[in-house]
């Protein structure tokens, strides 16, 4: 197996079968083979720096229903919340205190939030914190709405897309929703100039071998700055509660294998993979990922911005987060940079703004 695993760093690429056979044929000695792979990488792009990402969930209503989500709409045991552009300048303002240059704007599809109203928030963000990055991660929109957010100062927009087959999508998610259109958004947020953030989640229900090799070429395909991949963890209030959680050890094995096909991709060490393993952090920047993103959402509702499960950090306040970071990373050789962290490309980065 580990001659596929010099191919993909030497192509970027294989087979959907060659994929389909790493994934069932992995083994310890094989993963670690893969990490210091990865690891050497990401050290070529940049080198032992990690990049924080501020992360402020500003509403926890959502038009949505997708089978998996904690704040899916028919979710009715939610205590629902919205941050004023006051309370989410507050976030932003203790975060860039604590060494913050990224912040990201993370929310249900909540049609309470206009563009006009992103808009005005989003252009003061940017002119109090100009050497700051503002990323988006606010689901499907229409292009025009896309365009008018980044116009506003928007760098980077988030948007997984769960899964690359079609059949196990619509499993995921309710009619309303189709693969199409997550493709289509995706497309459109890179014409106009994001940098672009995809992934998916590990071990969801349904999800087969084939069904992640499909993702990671699909991923190939896109080419996105940003991938975000996390273990599926049950939410109690789901059609998916009693499903069993996805694992730490397949969701690093990705990761290494996505920093070999996407050399200078940012990919965050997840809070879920920090969920279903206490080192999961850690063990993903030893994986090859080179972000973390911790909370700088008021404490009041952290609790209740709540997509799956068991959810670390709810209880700690910003600054403990970051100091807990700090120590975290440091512990494994790393080093937390206060910088933007911008994607780079051929040795110079892509700023998005």
């Amino acid at each position: 197996m580990k001659h596929l695993i010099d191919k993909l760093e030497a192509t970027h690429v294989l087979s959907k079968q060659e994929f389909i056979s790493l994934i069932d044929g992995r083994t310890r000695p094989l993963s670690e083979y893969l990490f210091d792979k990865a690891r050497r990488l990401r050290k070529k792009y940049y080198g032992n720096d990690v990049y924080l990402r501020g992360l402020i969930e500003f509403t926890n209503y959502c038009k949505n229903d997708c089978l998996y989500c904690g704040i899916r709409r028919s979710n009715r045991s939610v205590s629902r919340y919205r941050l004023s552009k006051e309370e989410i300048l507050s976030c932003c303002a203790e975060g860039y205190s604590l060494g913050f240059r990224t912040f990201v704007l993370q929310g249900g599809e909540d049609g309470y939030y206009s563009d006009e109203m992103l808009a005005n928030i989003i252009r003061e963000i940017k002119a109090l914190y100009p050497d700051c990055a503002l990323t988006l991660s606010i689901g499907e929109r229409s292009r025009e709405s896309y365009q008018a957010l980044f116009d506003a100062g928007a760098d980077r927009y988030l948007l997984r897309h769960e899964t690359a087959n079609p059949g196990h999508y619509r499993m995921l998610h309710p009619p309303s929703l189709s693969l199409e259109r997550r493709k289509q958004c995706l497309a459109d947020l890179k014409e106009i100039g994001y940098q672009v953030g995809s992934g998916f989640m590990v071990g969801s229900p349904g999800q087969t071998s084939e069904h992640l090799a499909e993702d990671l070429l699909y991923l190939y395909e896109l080419q996105p700055h940003m991938v975000g991949i996390g273990p599926f963890i049950p939410h109690h209030a789901t059609p998916f509660a009693k499903e069993p959680a996805g694992t730490a050890e397949l969701t690093l094995f990705l990761i290494g294998l996505i920093r070999l096909m996407l050399p200078a991709a940012l990919i965050p060490a997840t809070t879920a993979l920090g969920t279903v393993d206490p080192m999961g952090r850690e063990k993903g920047i030893l994986a090859g990922a080179n972000v973390v993103m911790p909370n700088l959402s008021p404490k009041a509702v952290r609790d209740k911005y709540m997509l799956y499960d068991n959810k670390i950090c709810t209880g700690d306040e910003a600054a403990e987060c970051r100091h807990c970071i700090d120590r975290r990373i440091s512990s494994i050789g790393y080093r937390i940079v206060v910088a933007r962290g911008d994607y780079k490309e051929m040795g110079r980065e892509k700023t998005g703004s």
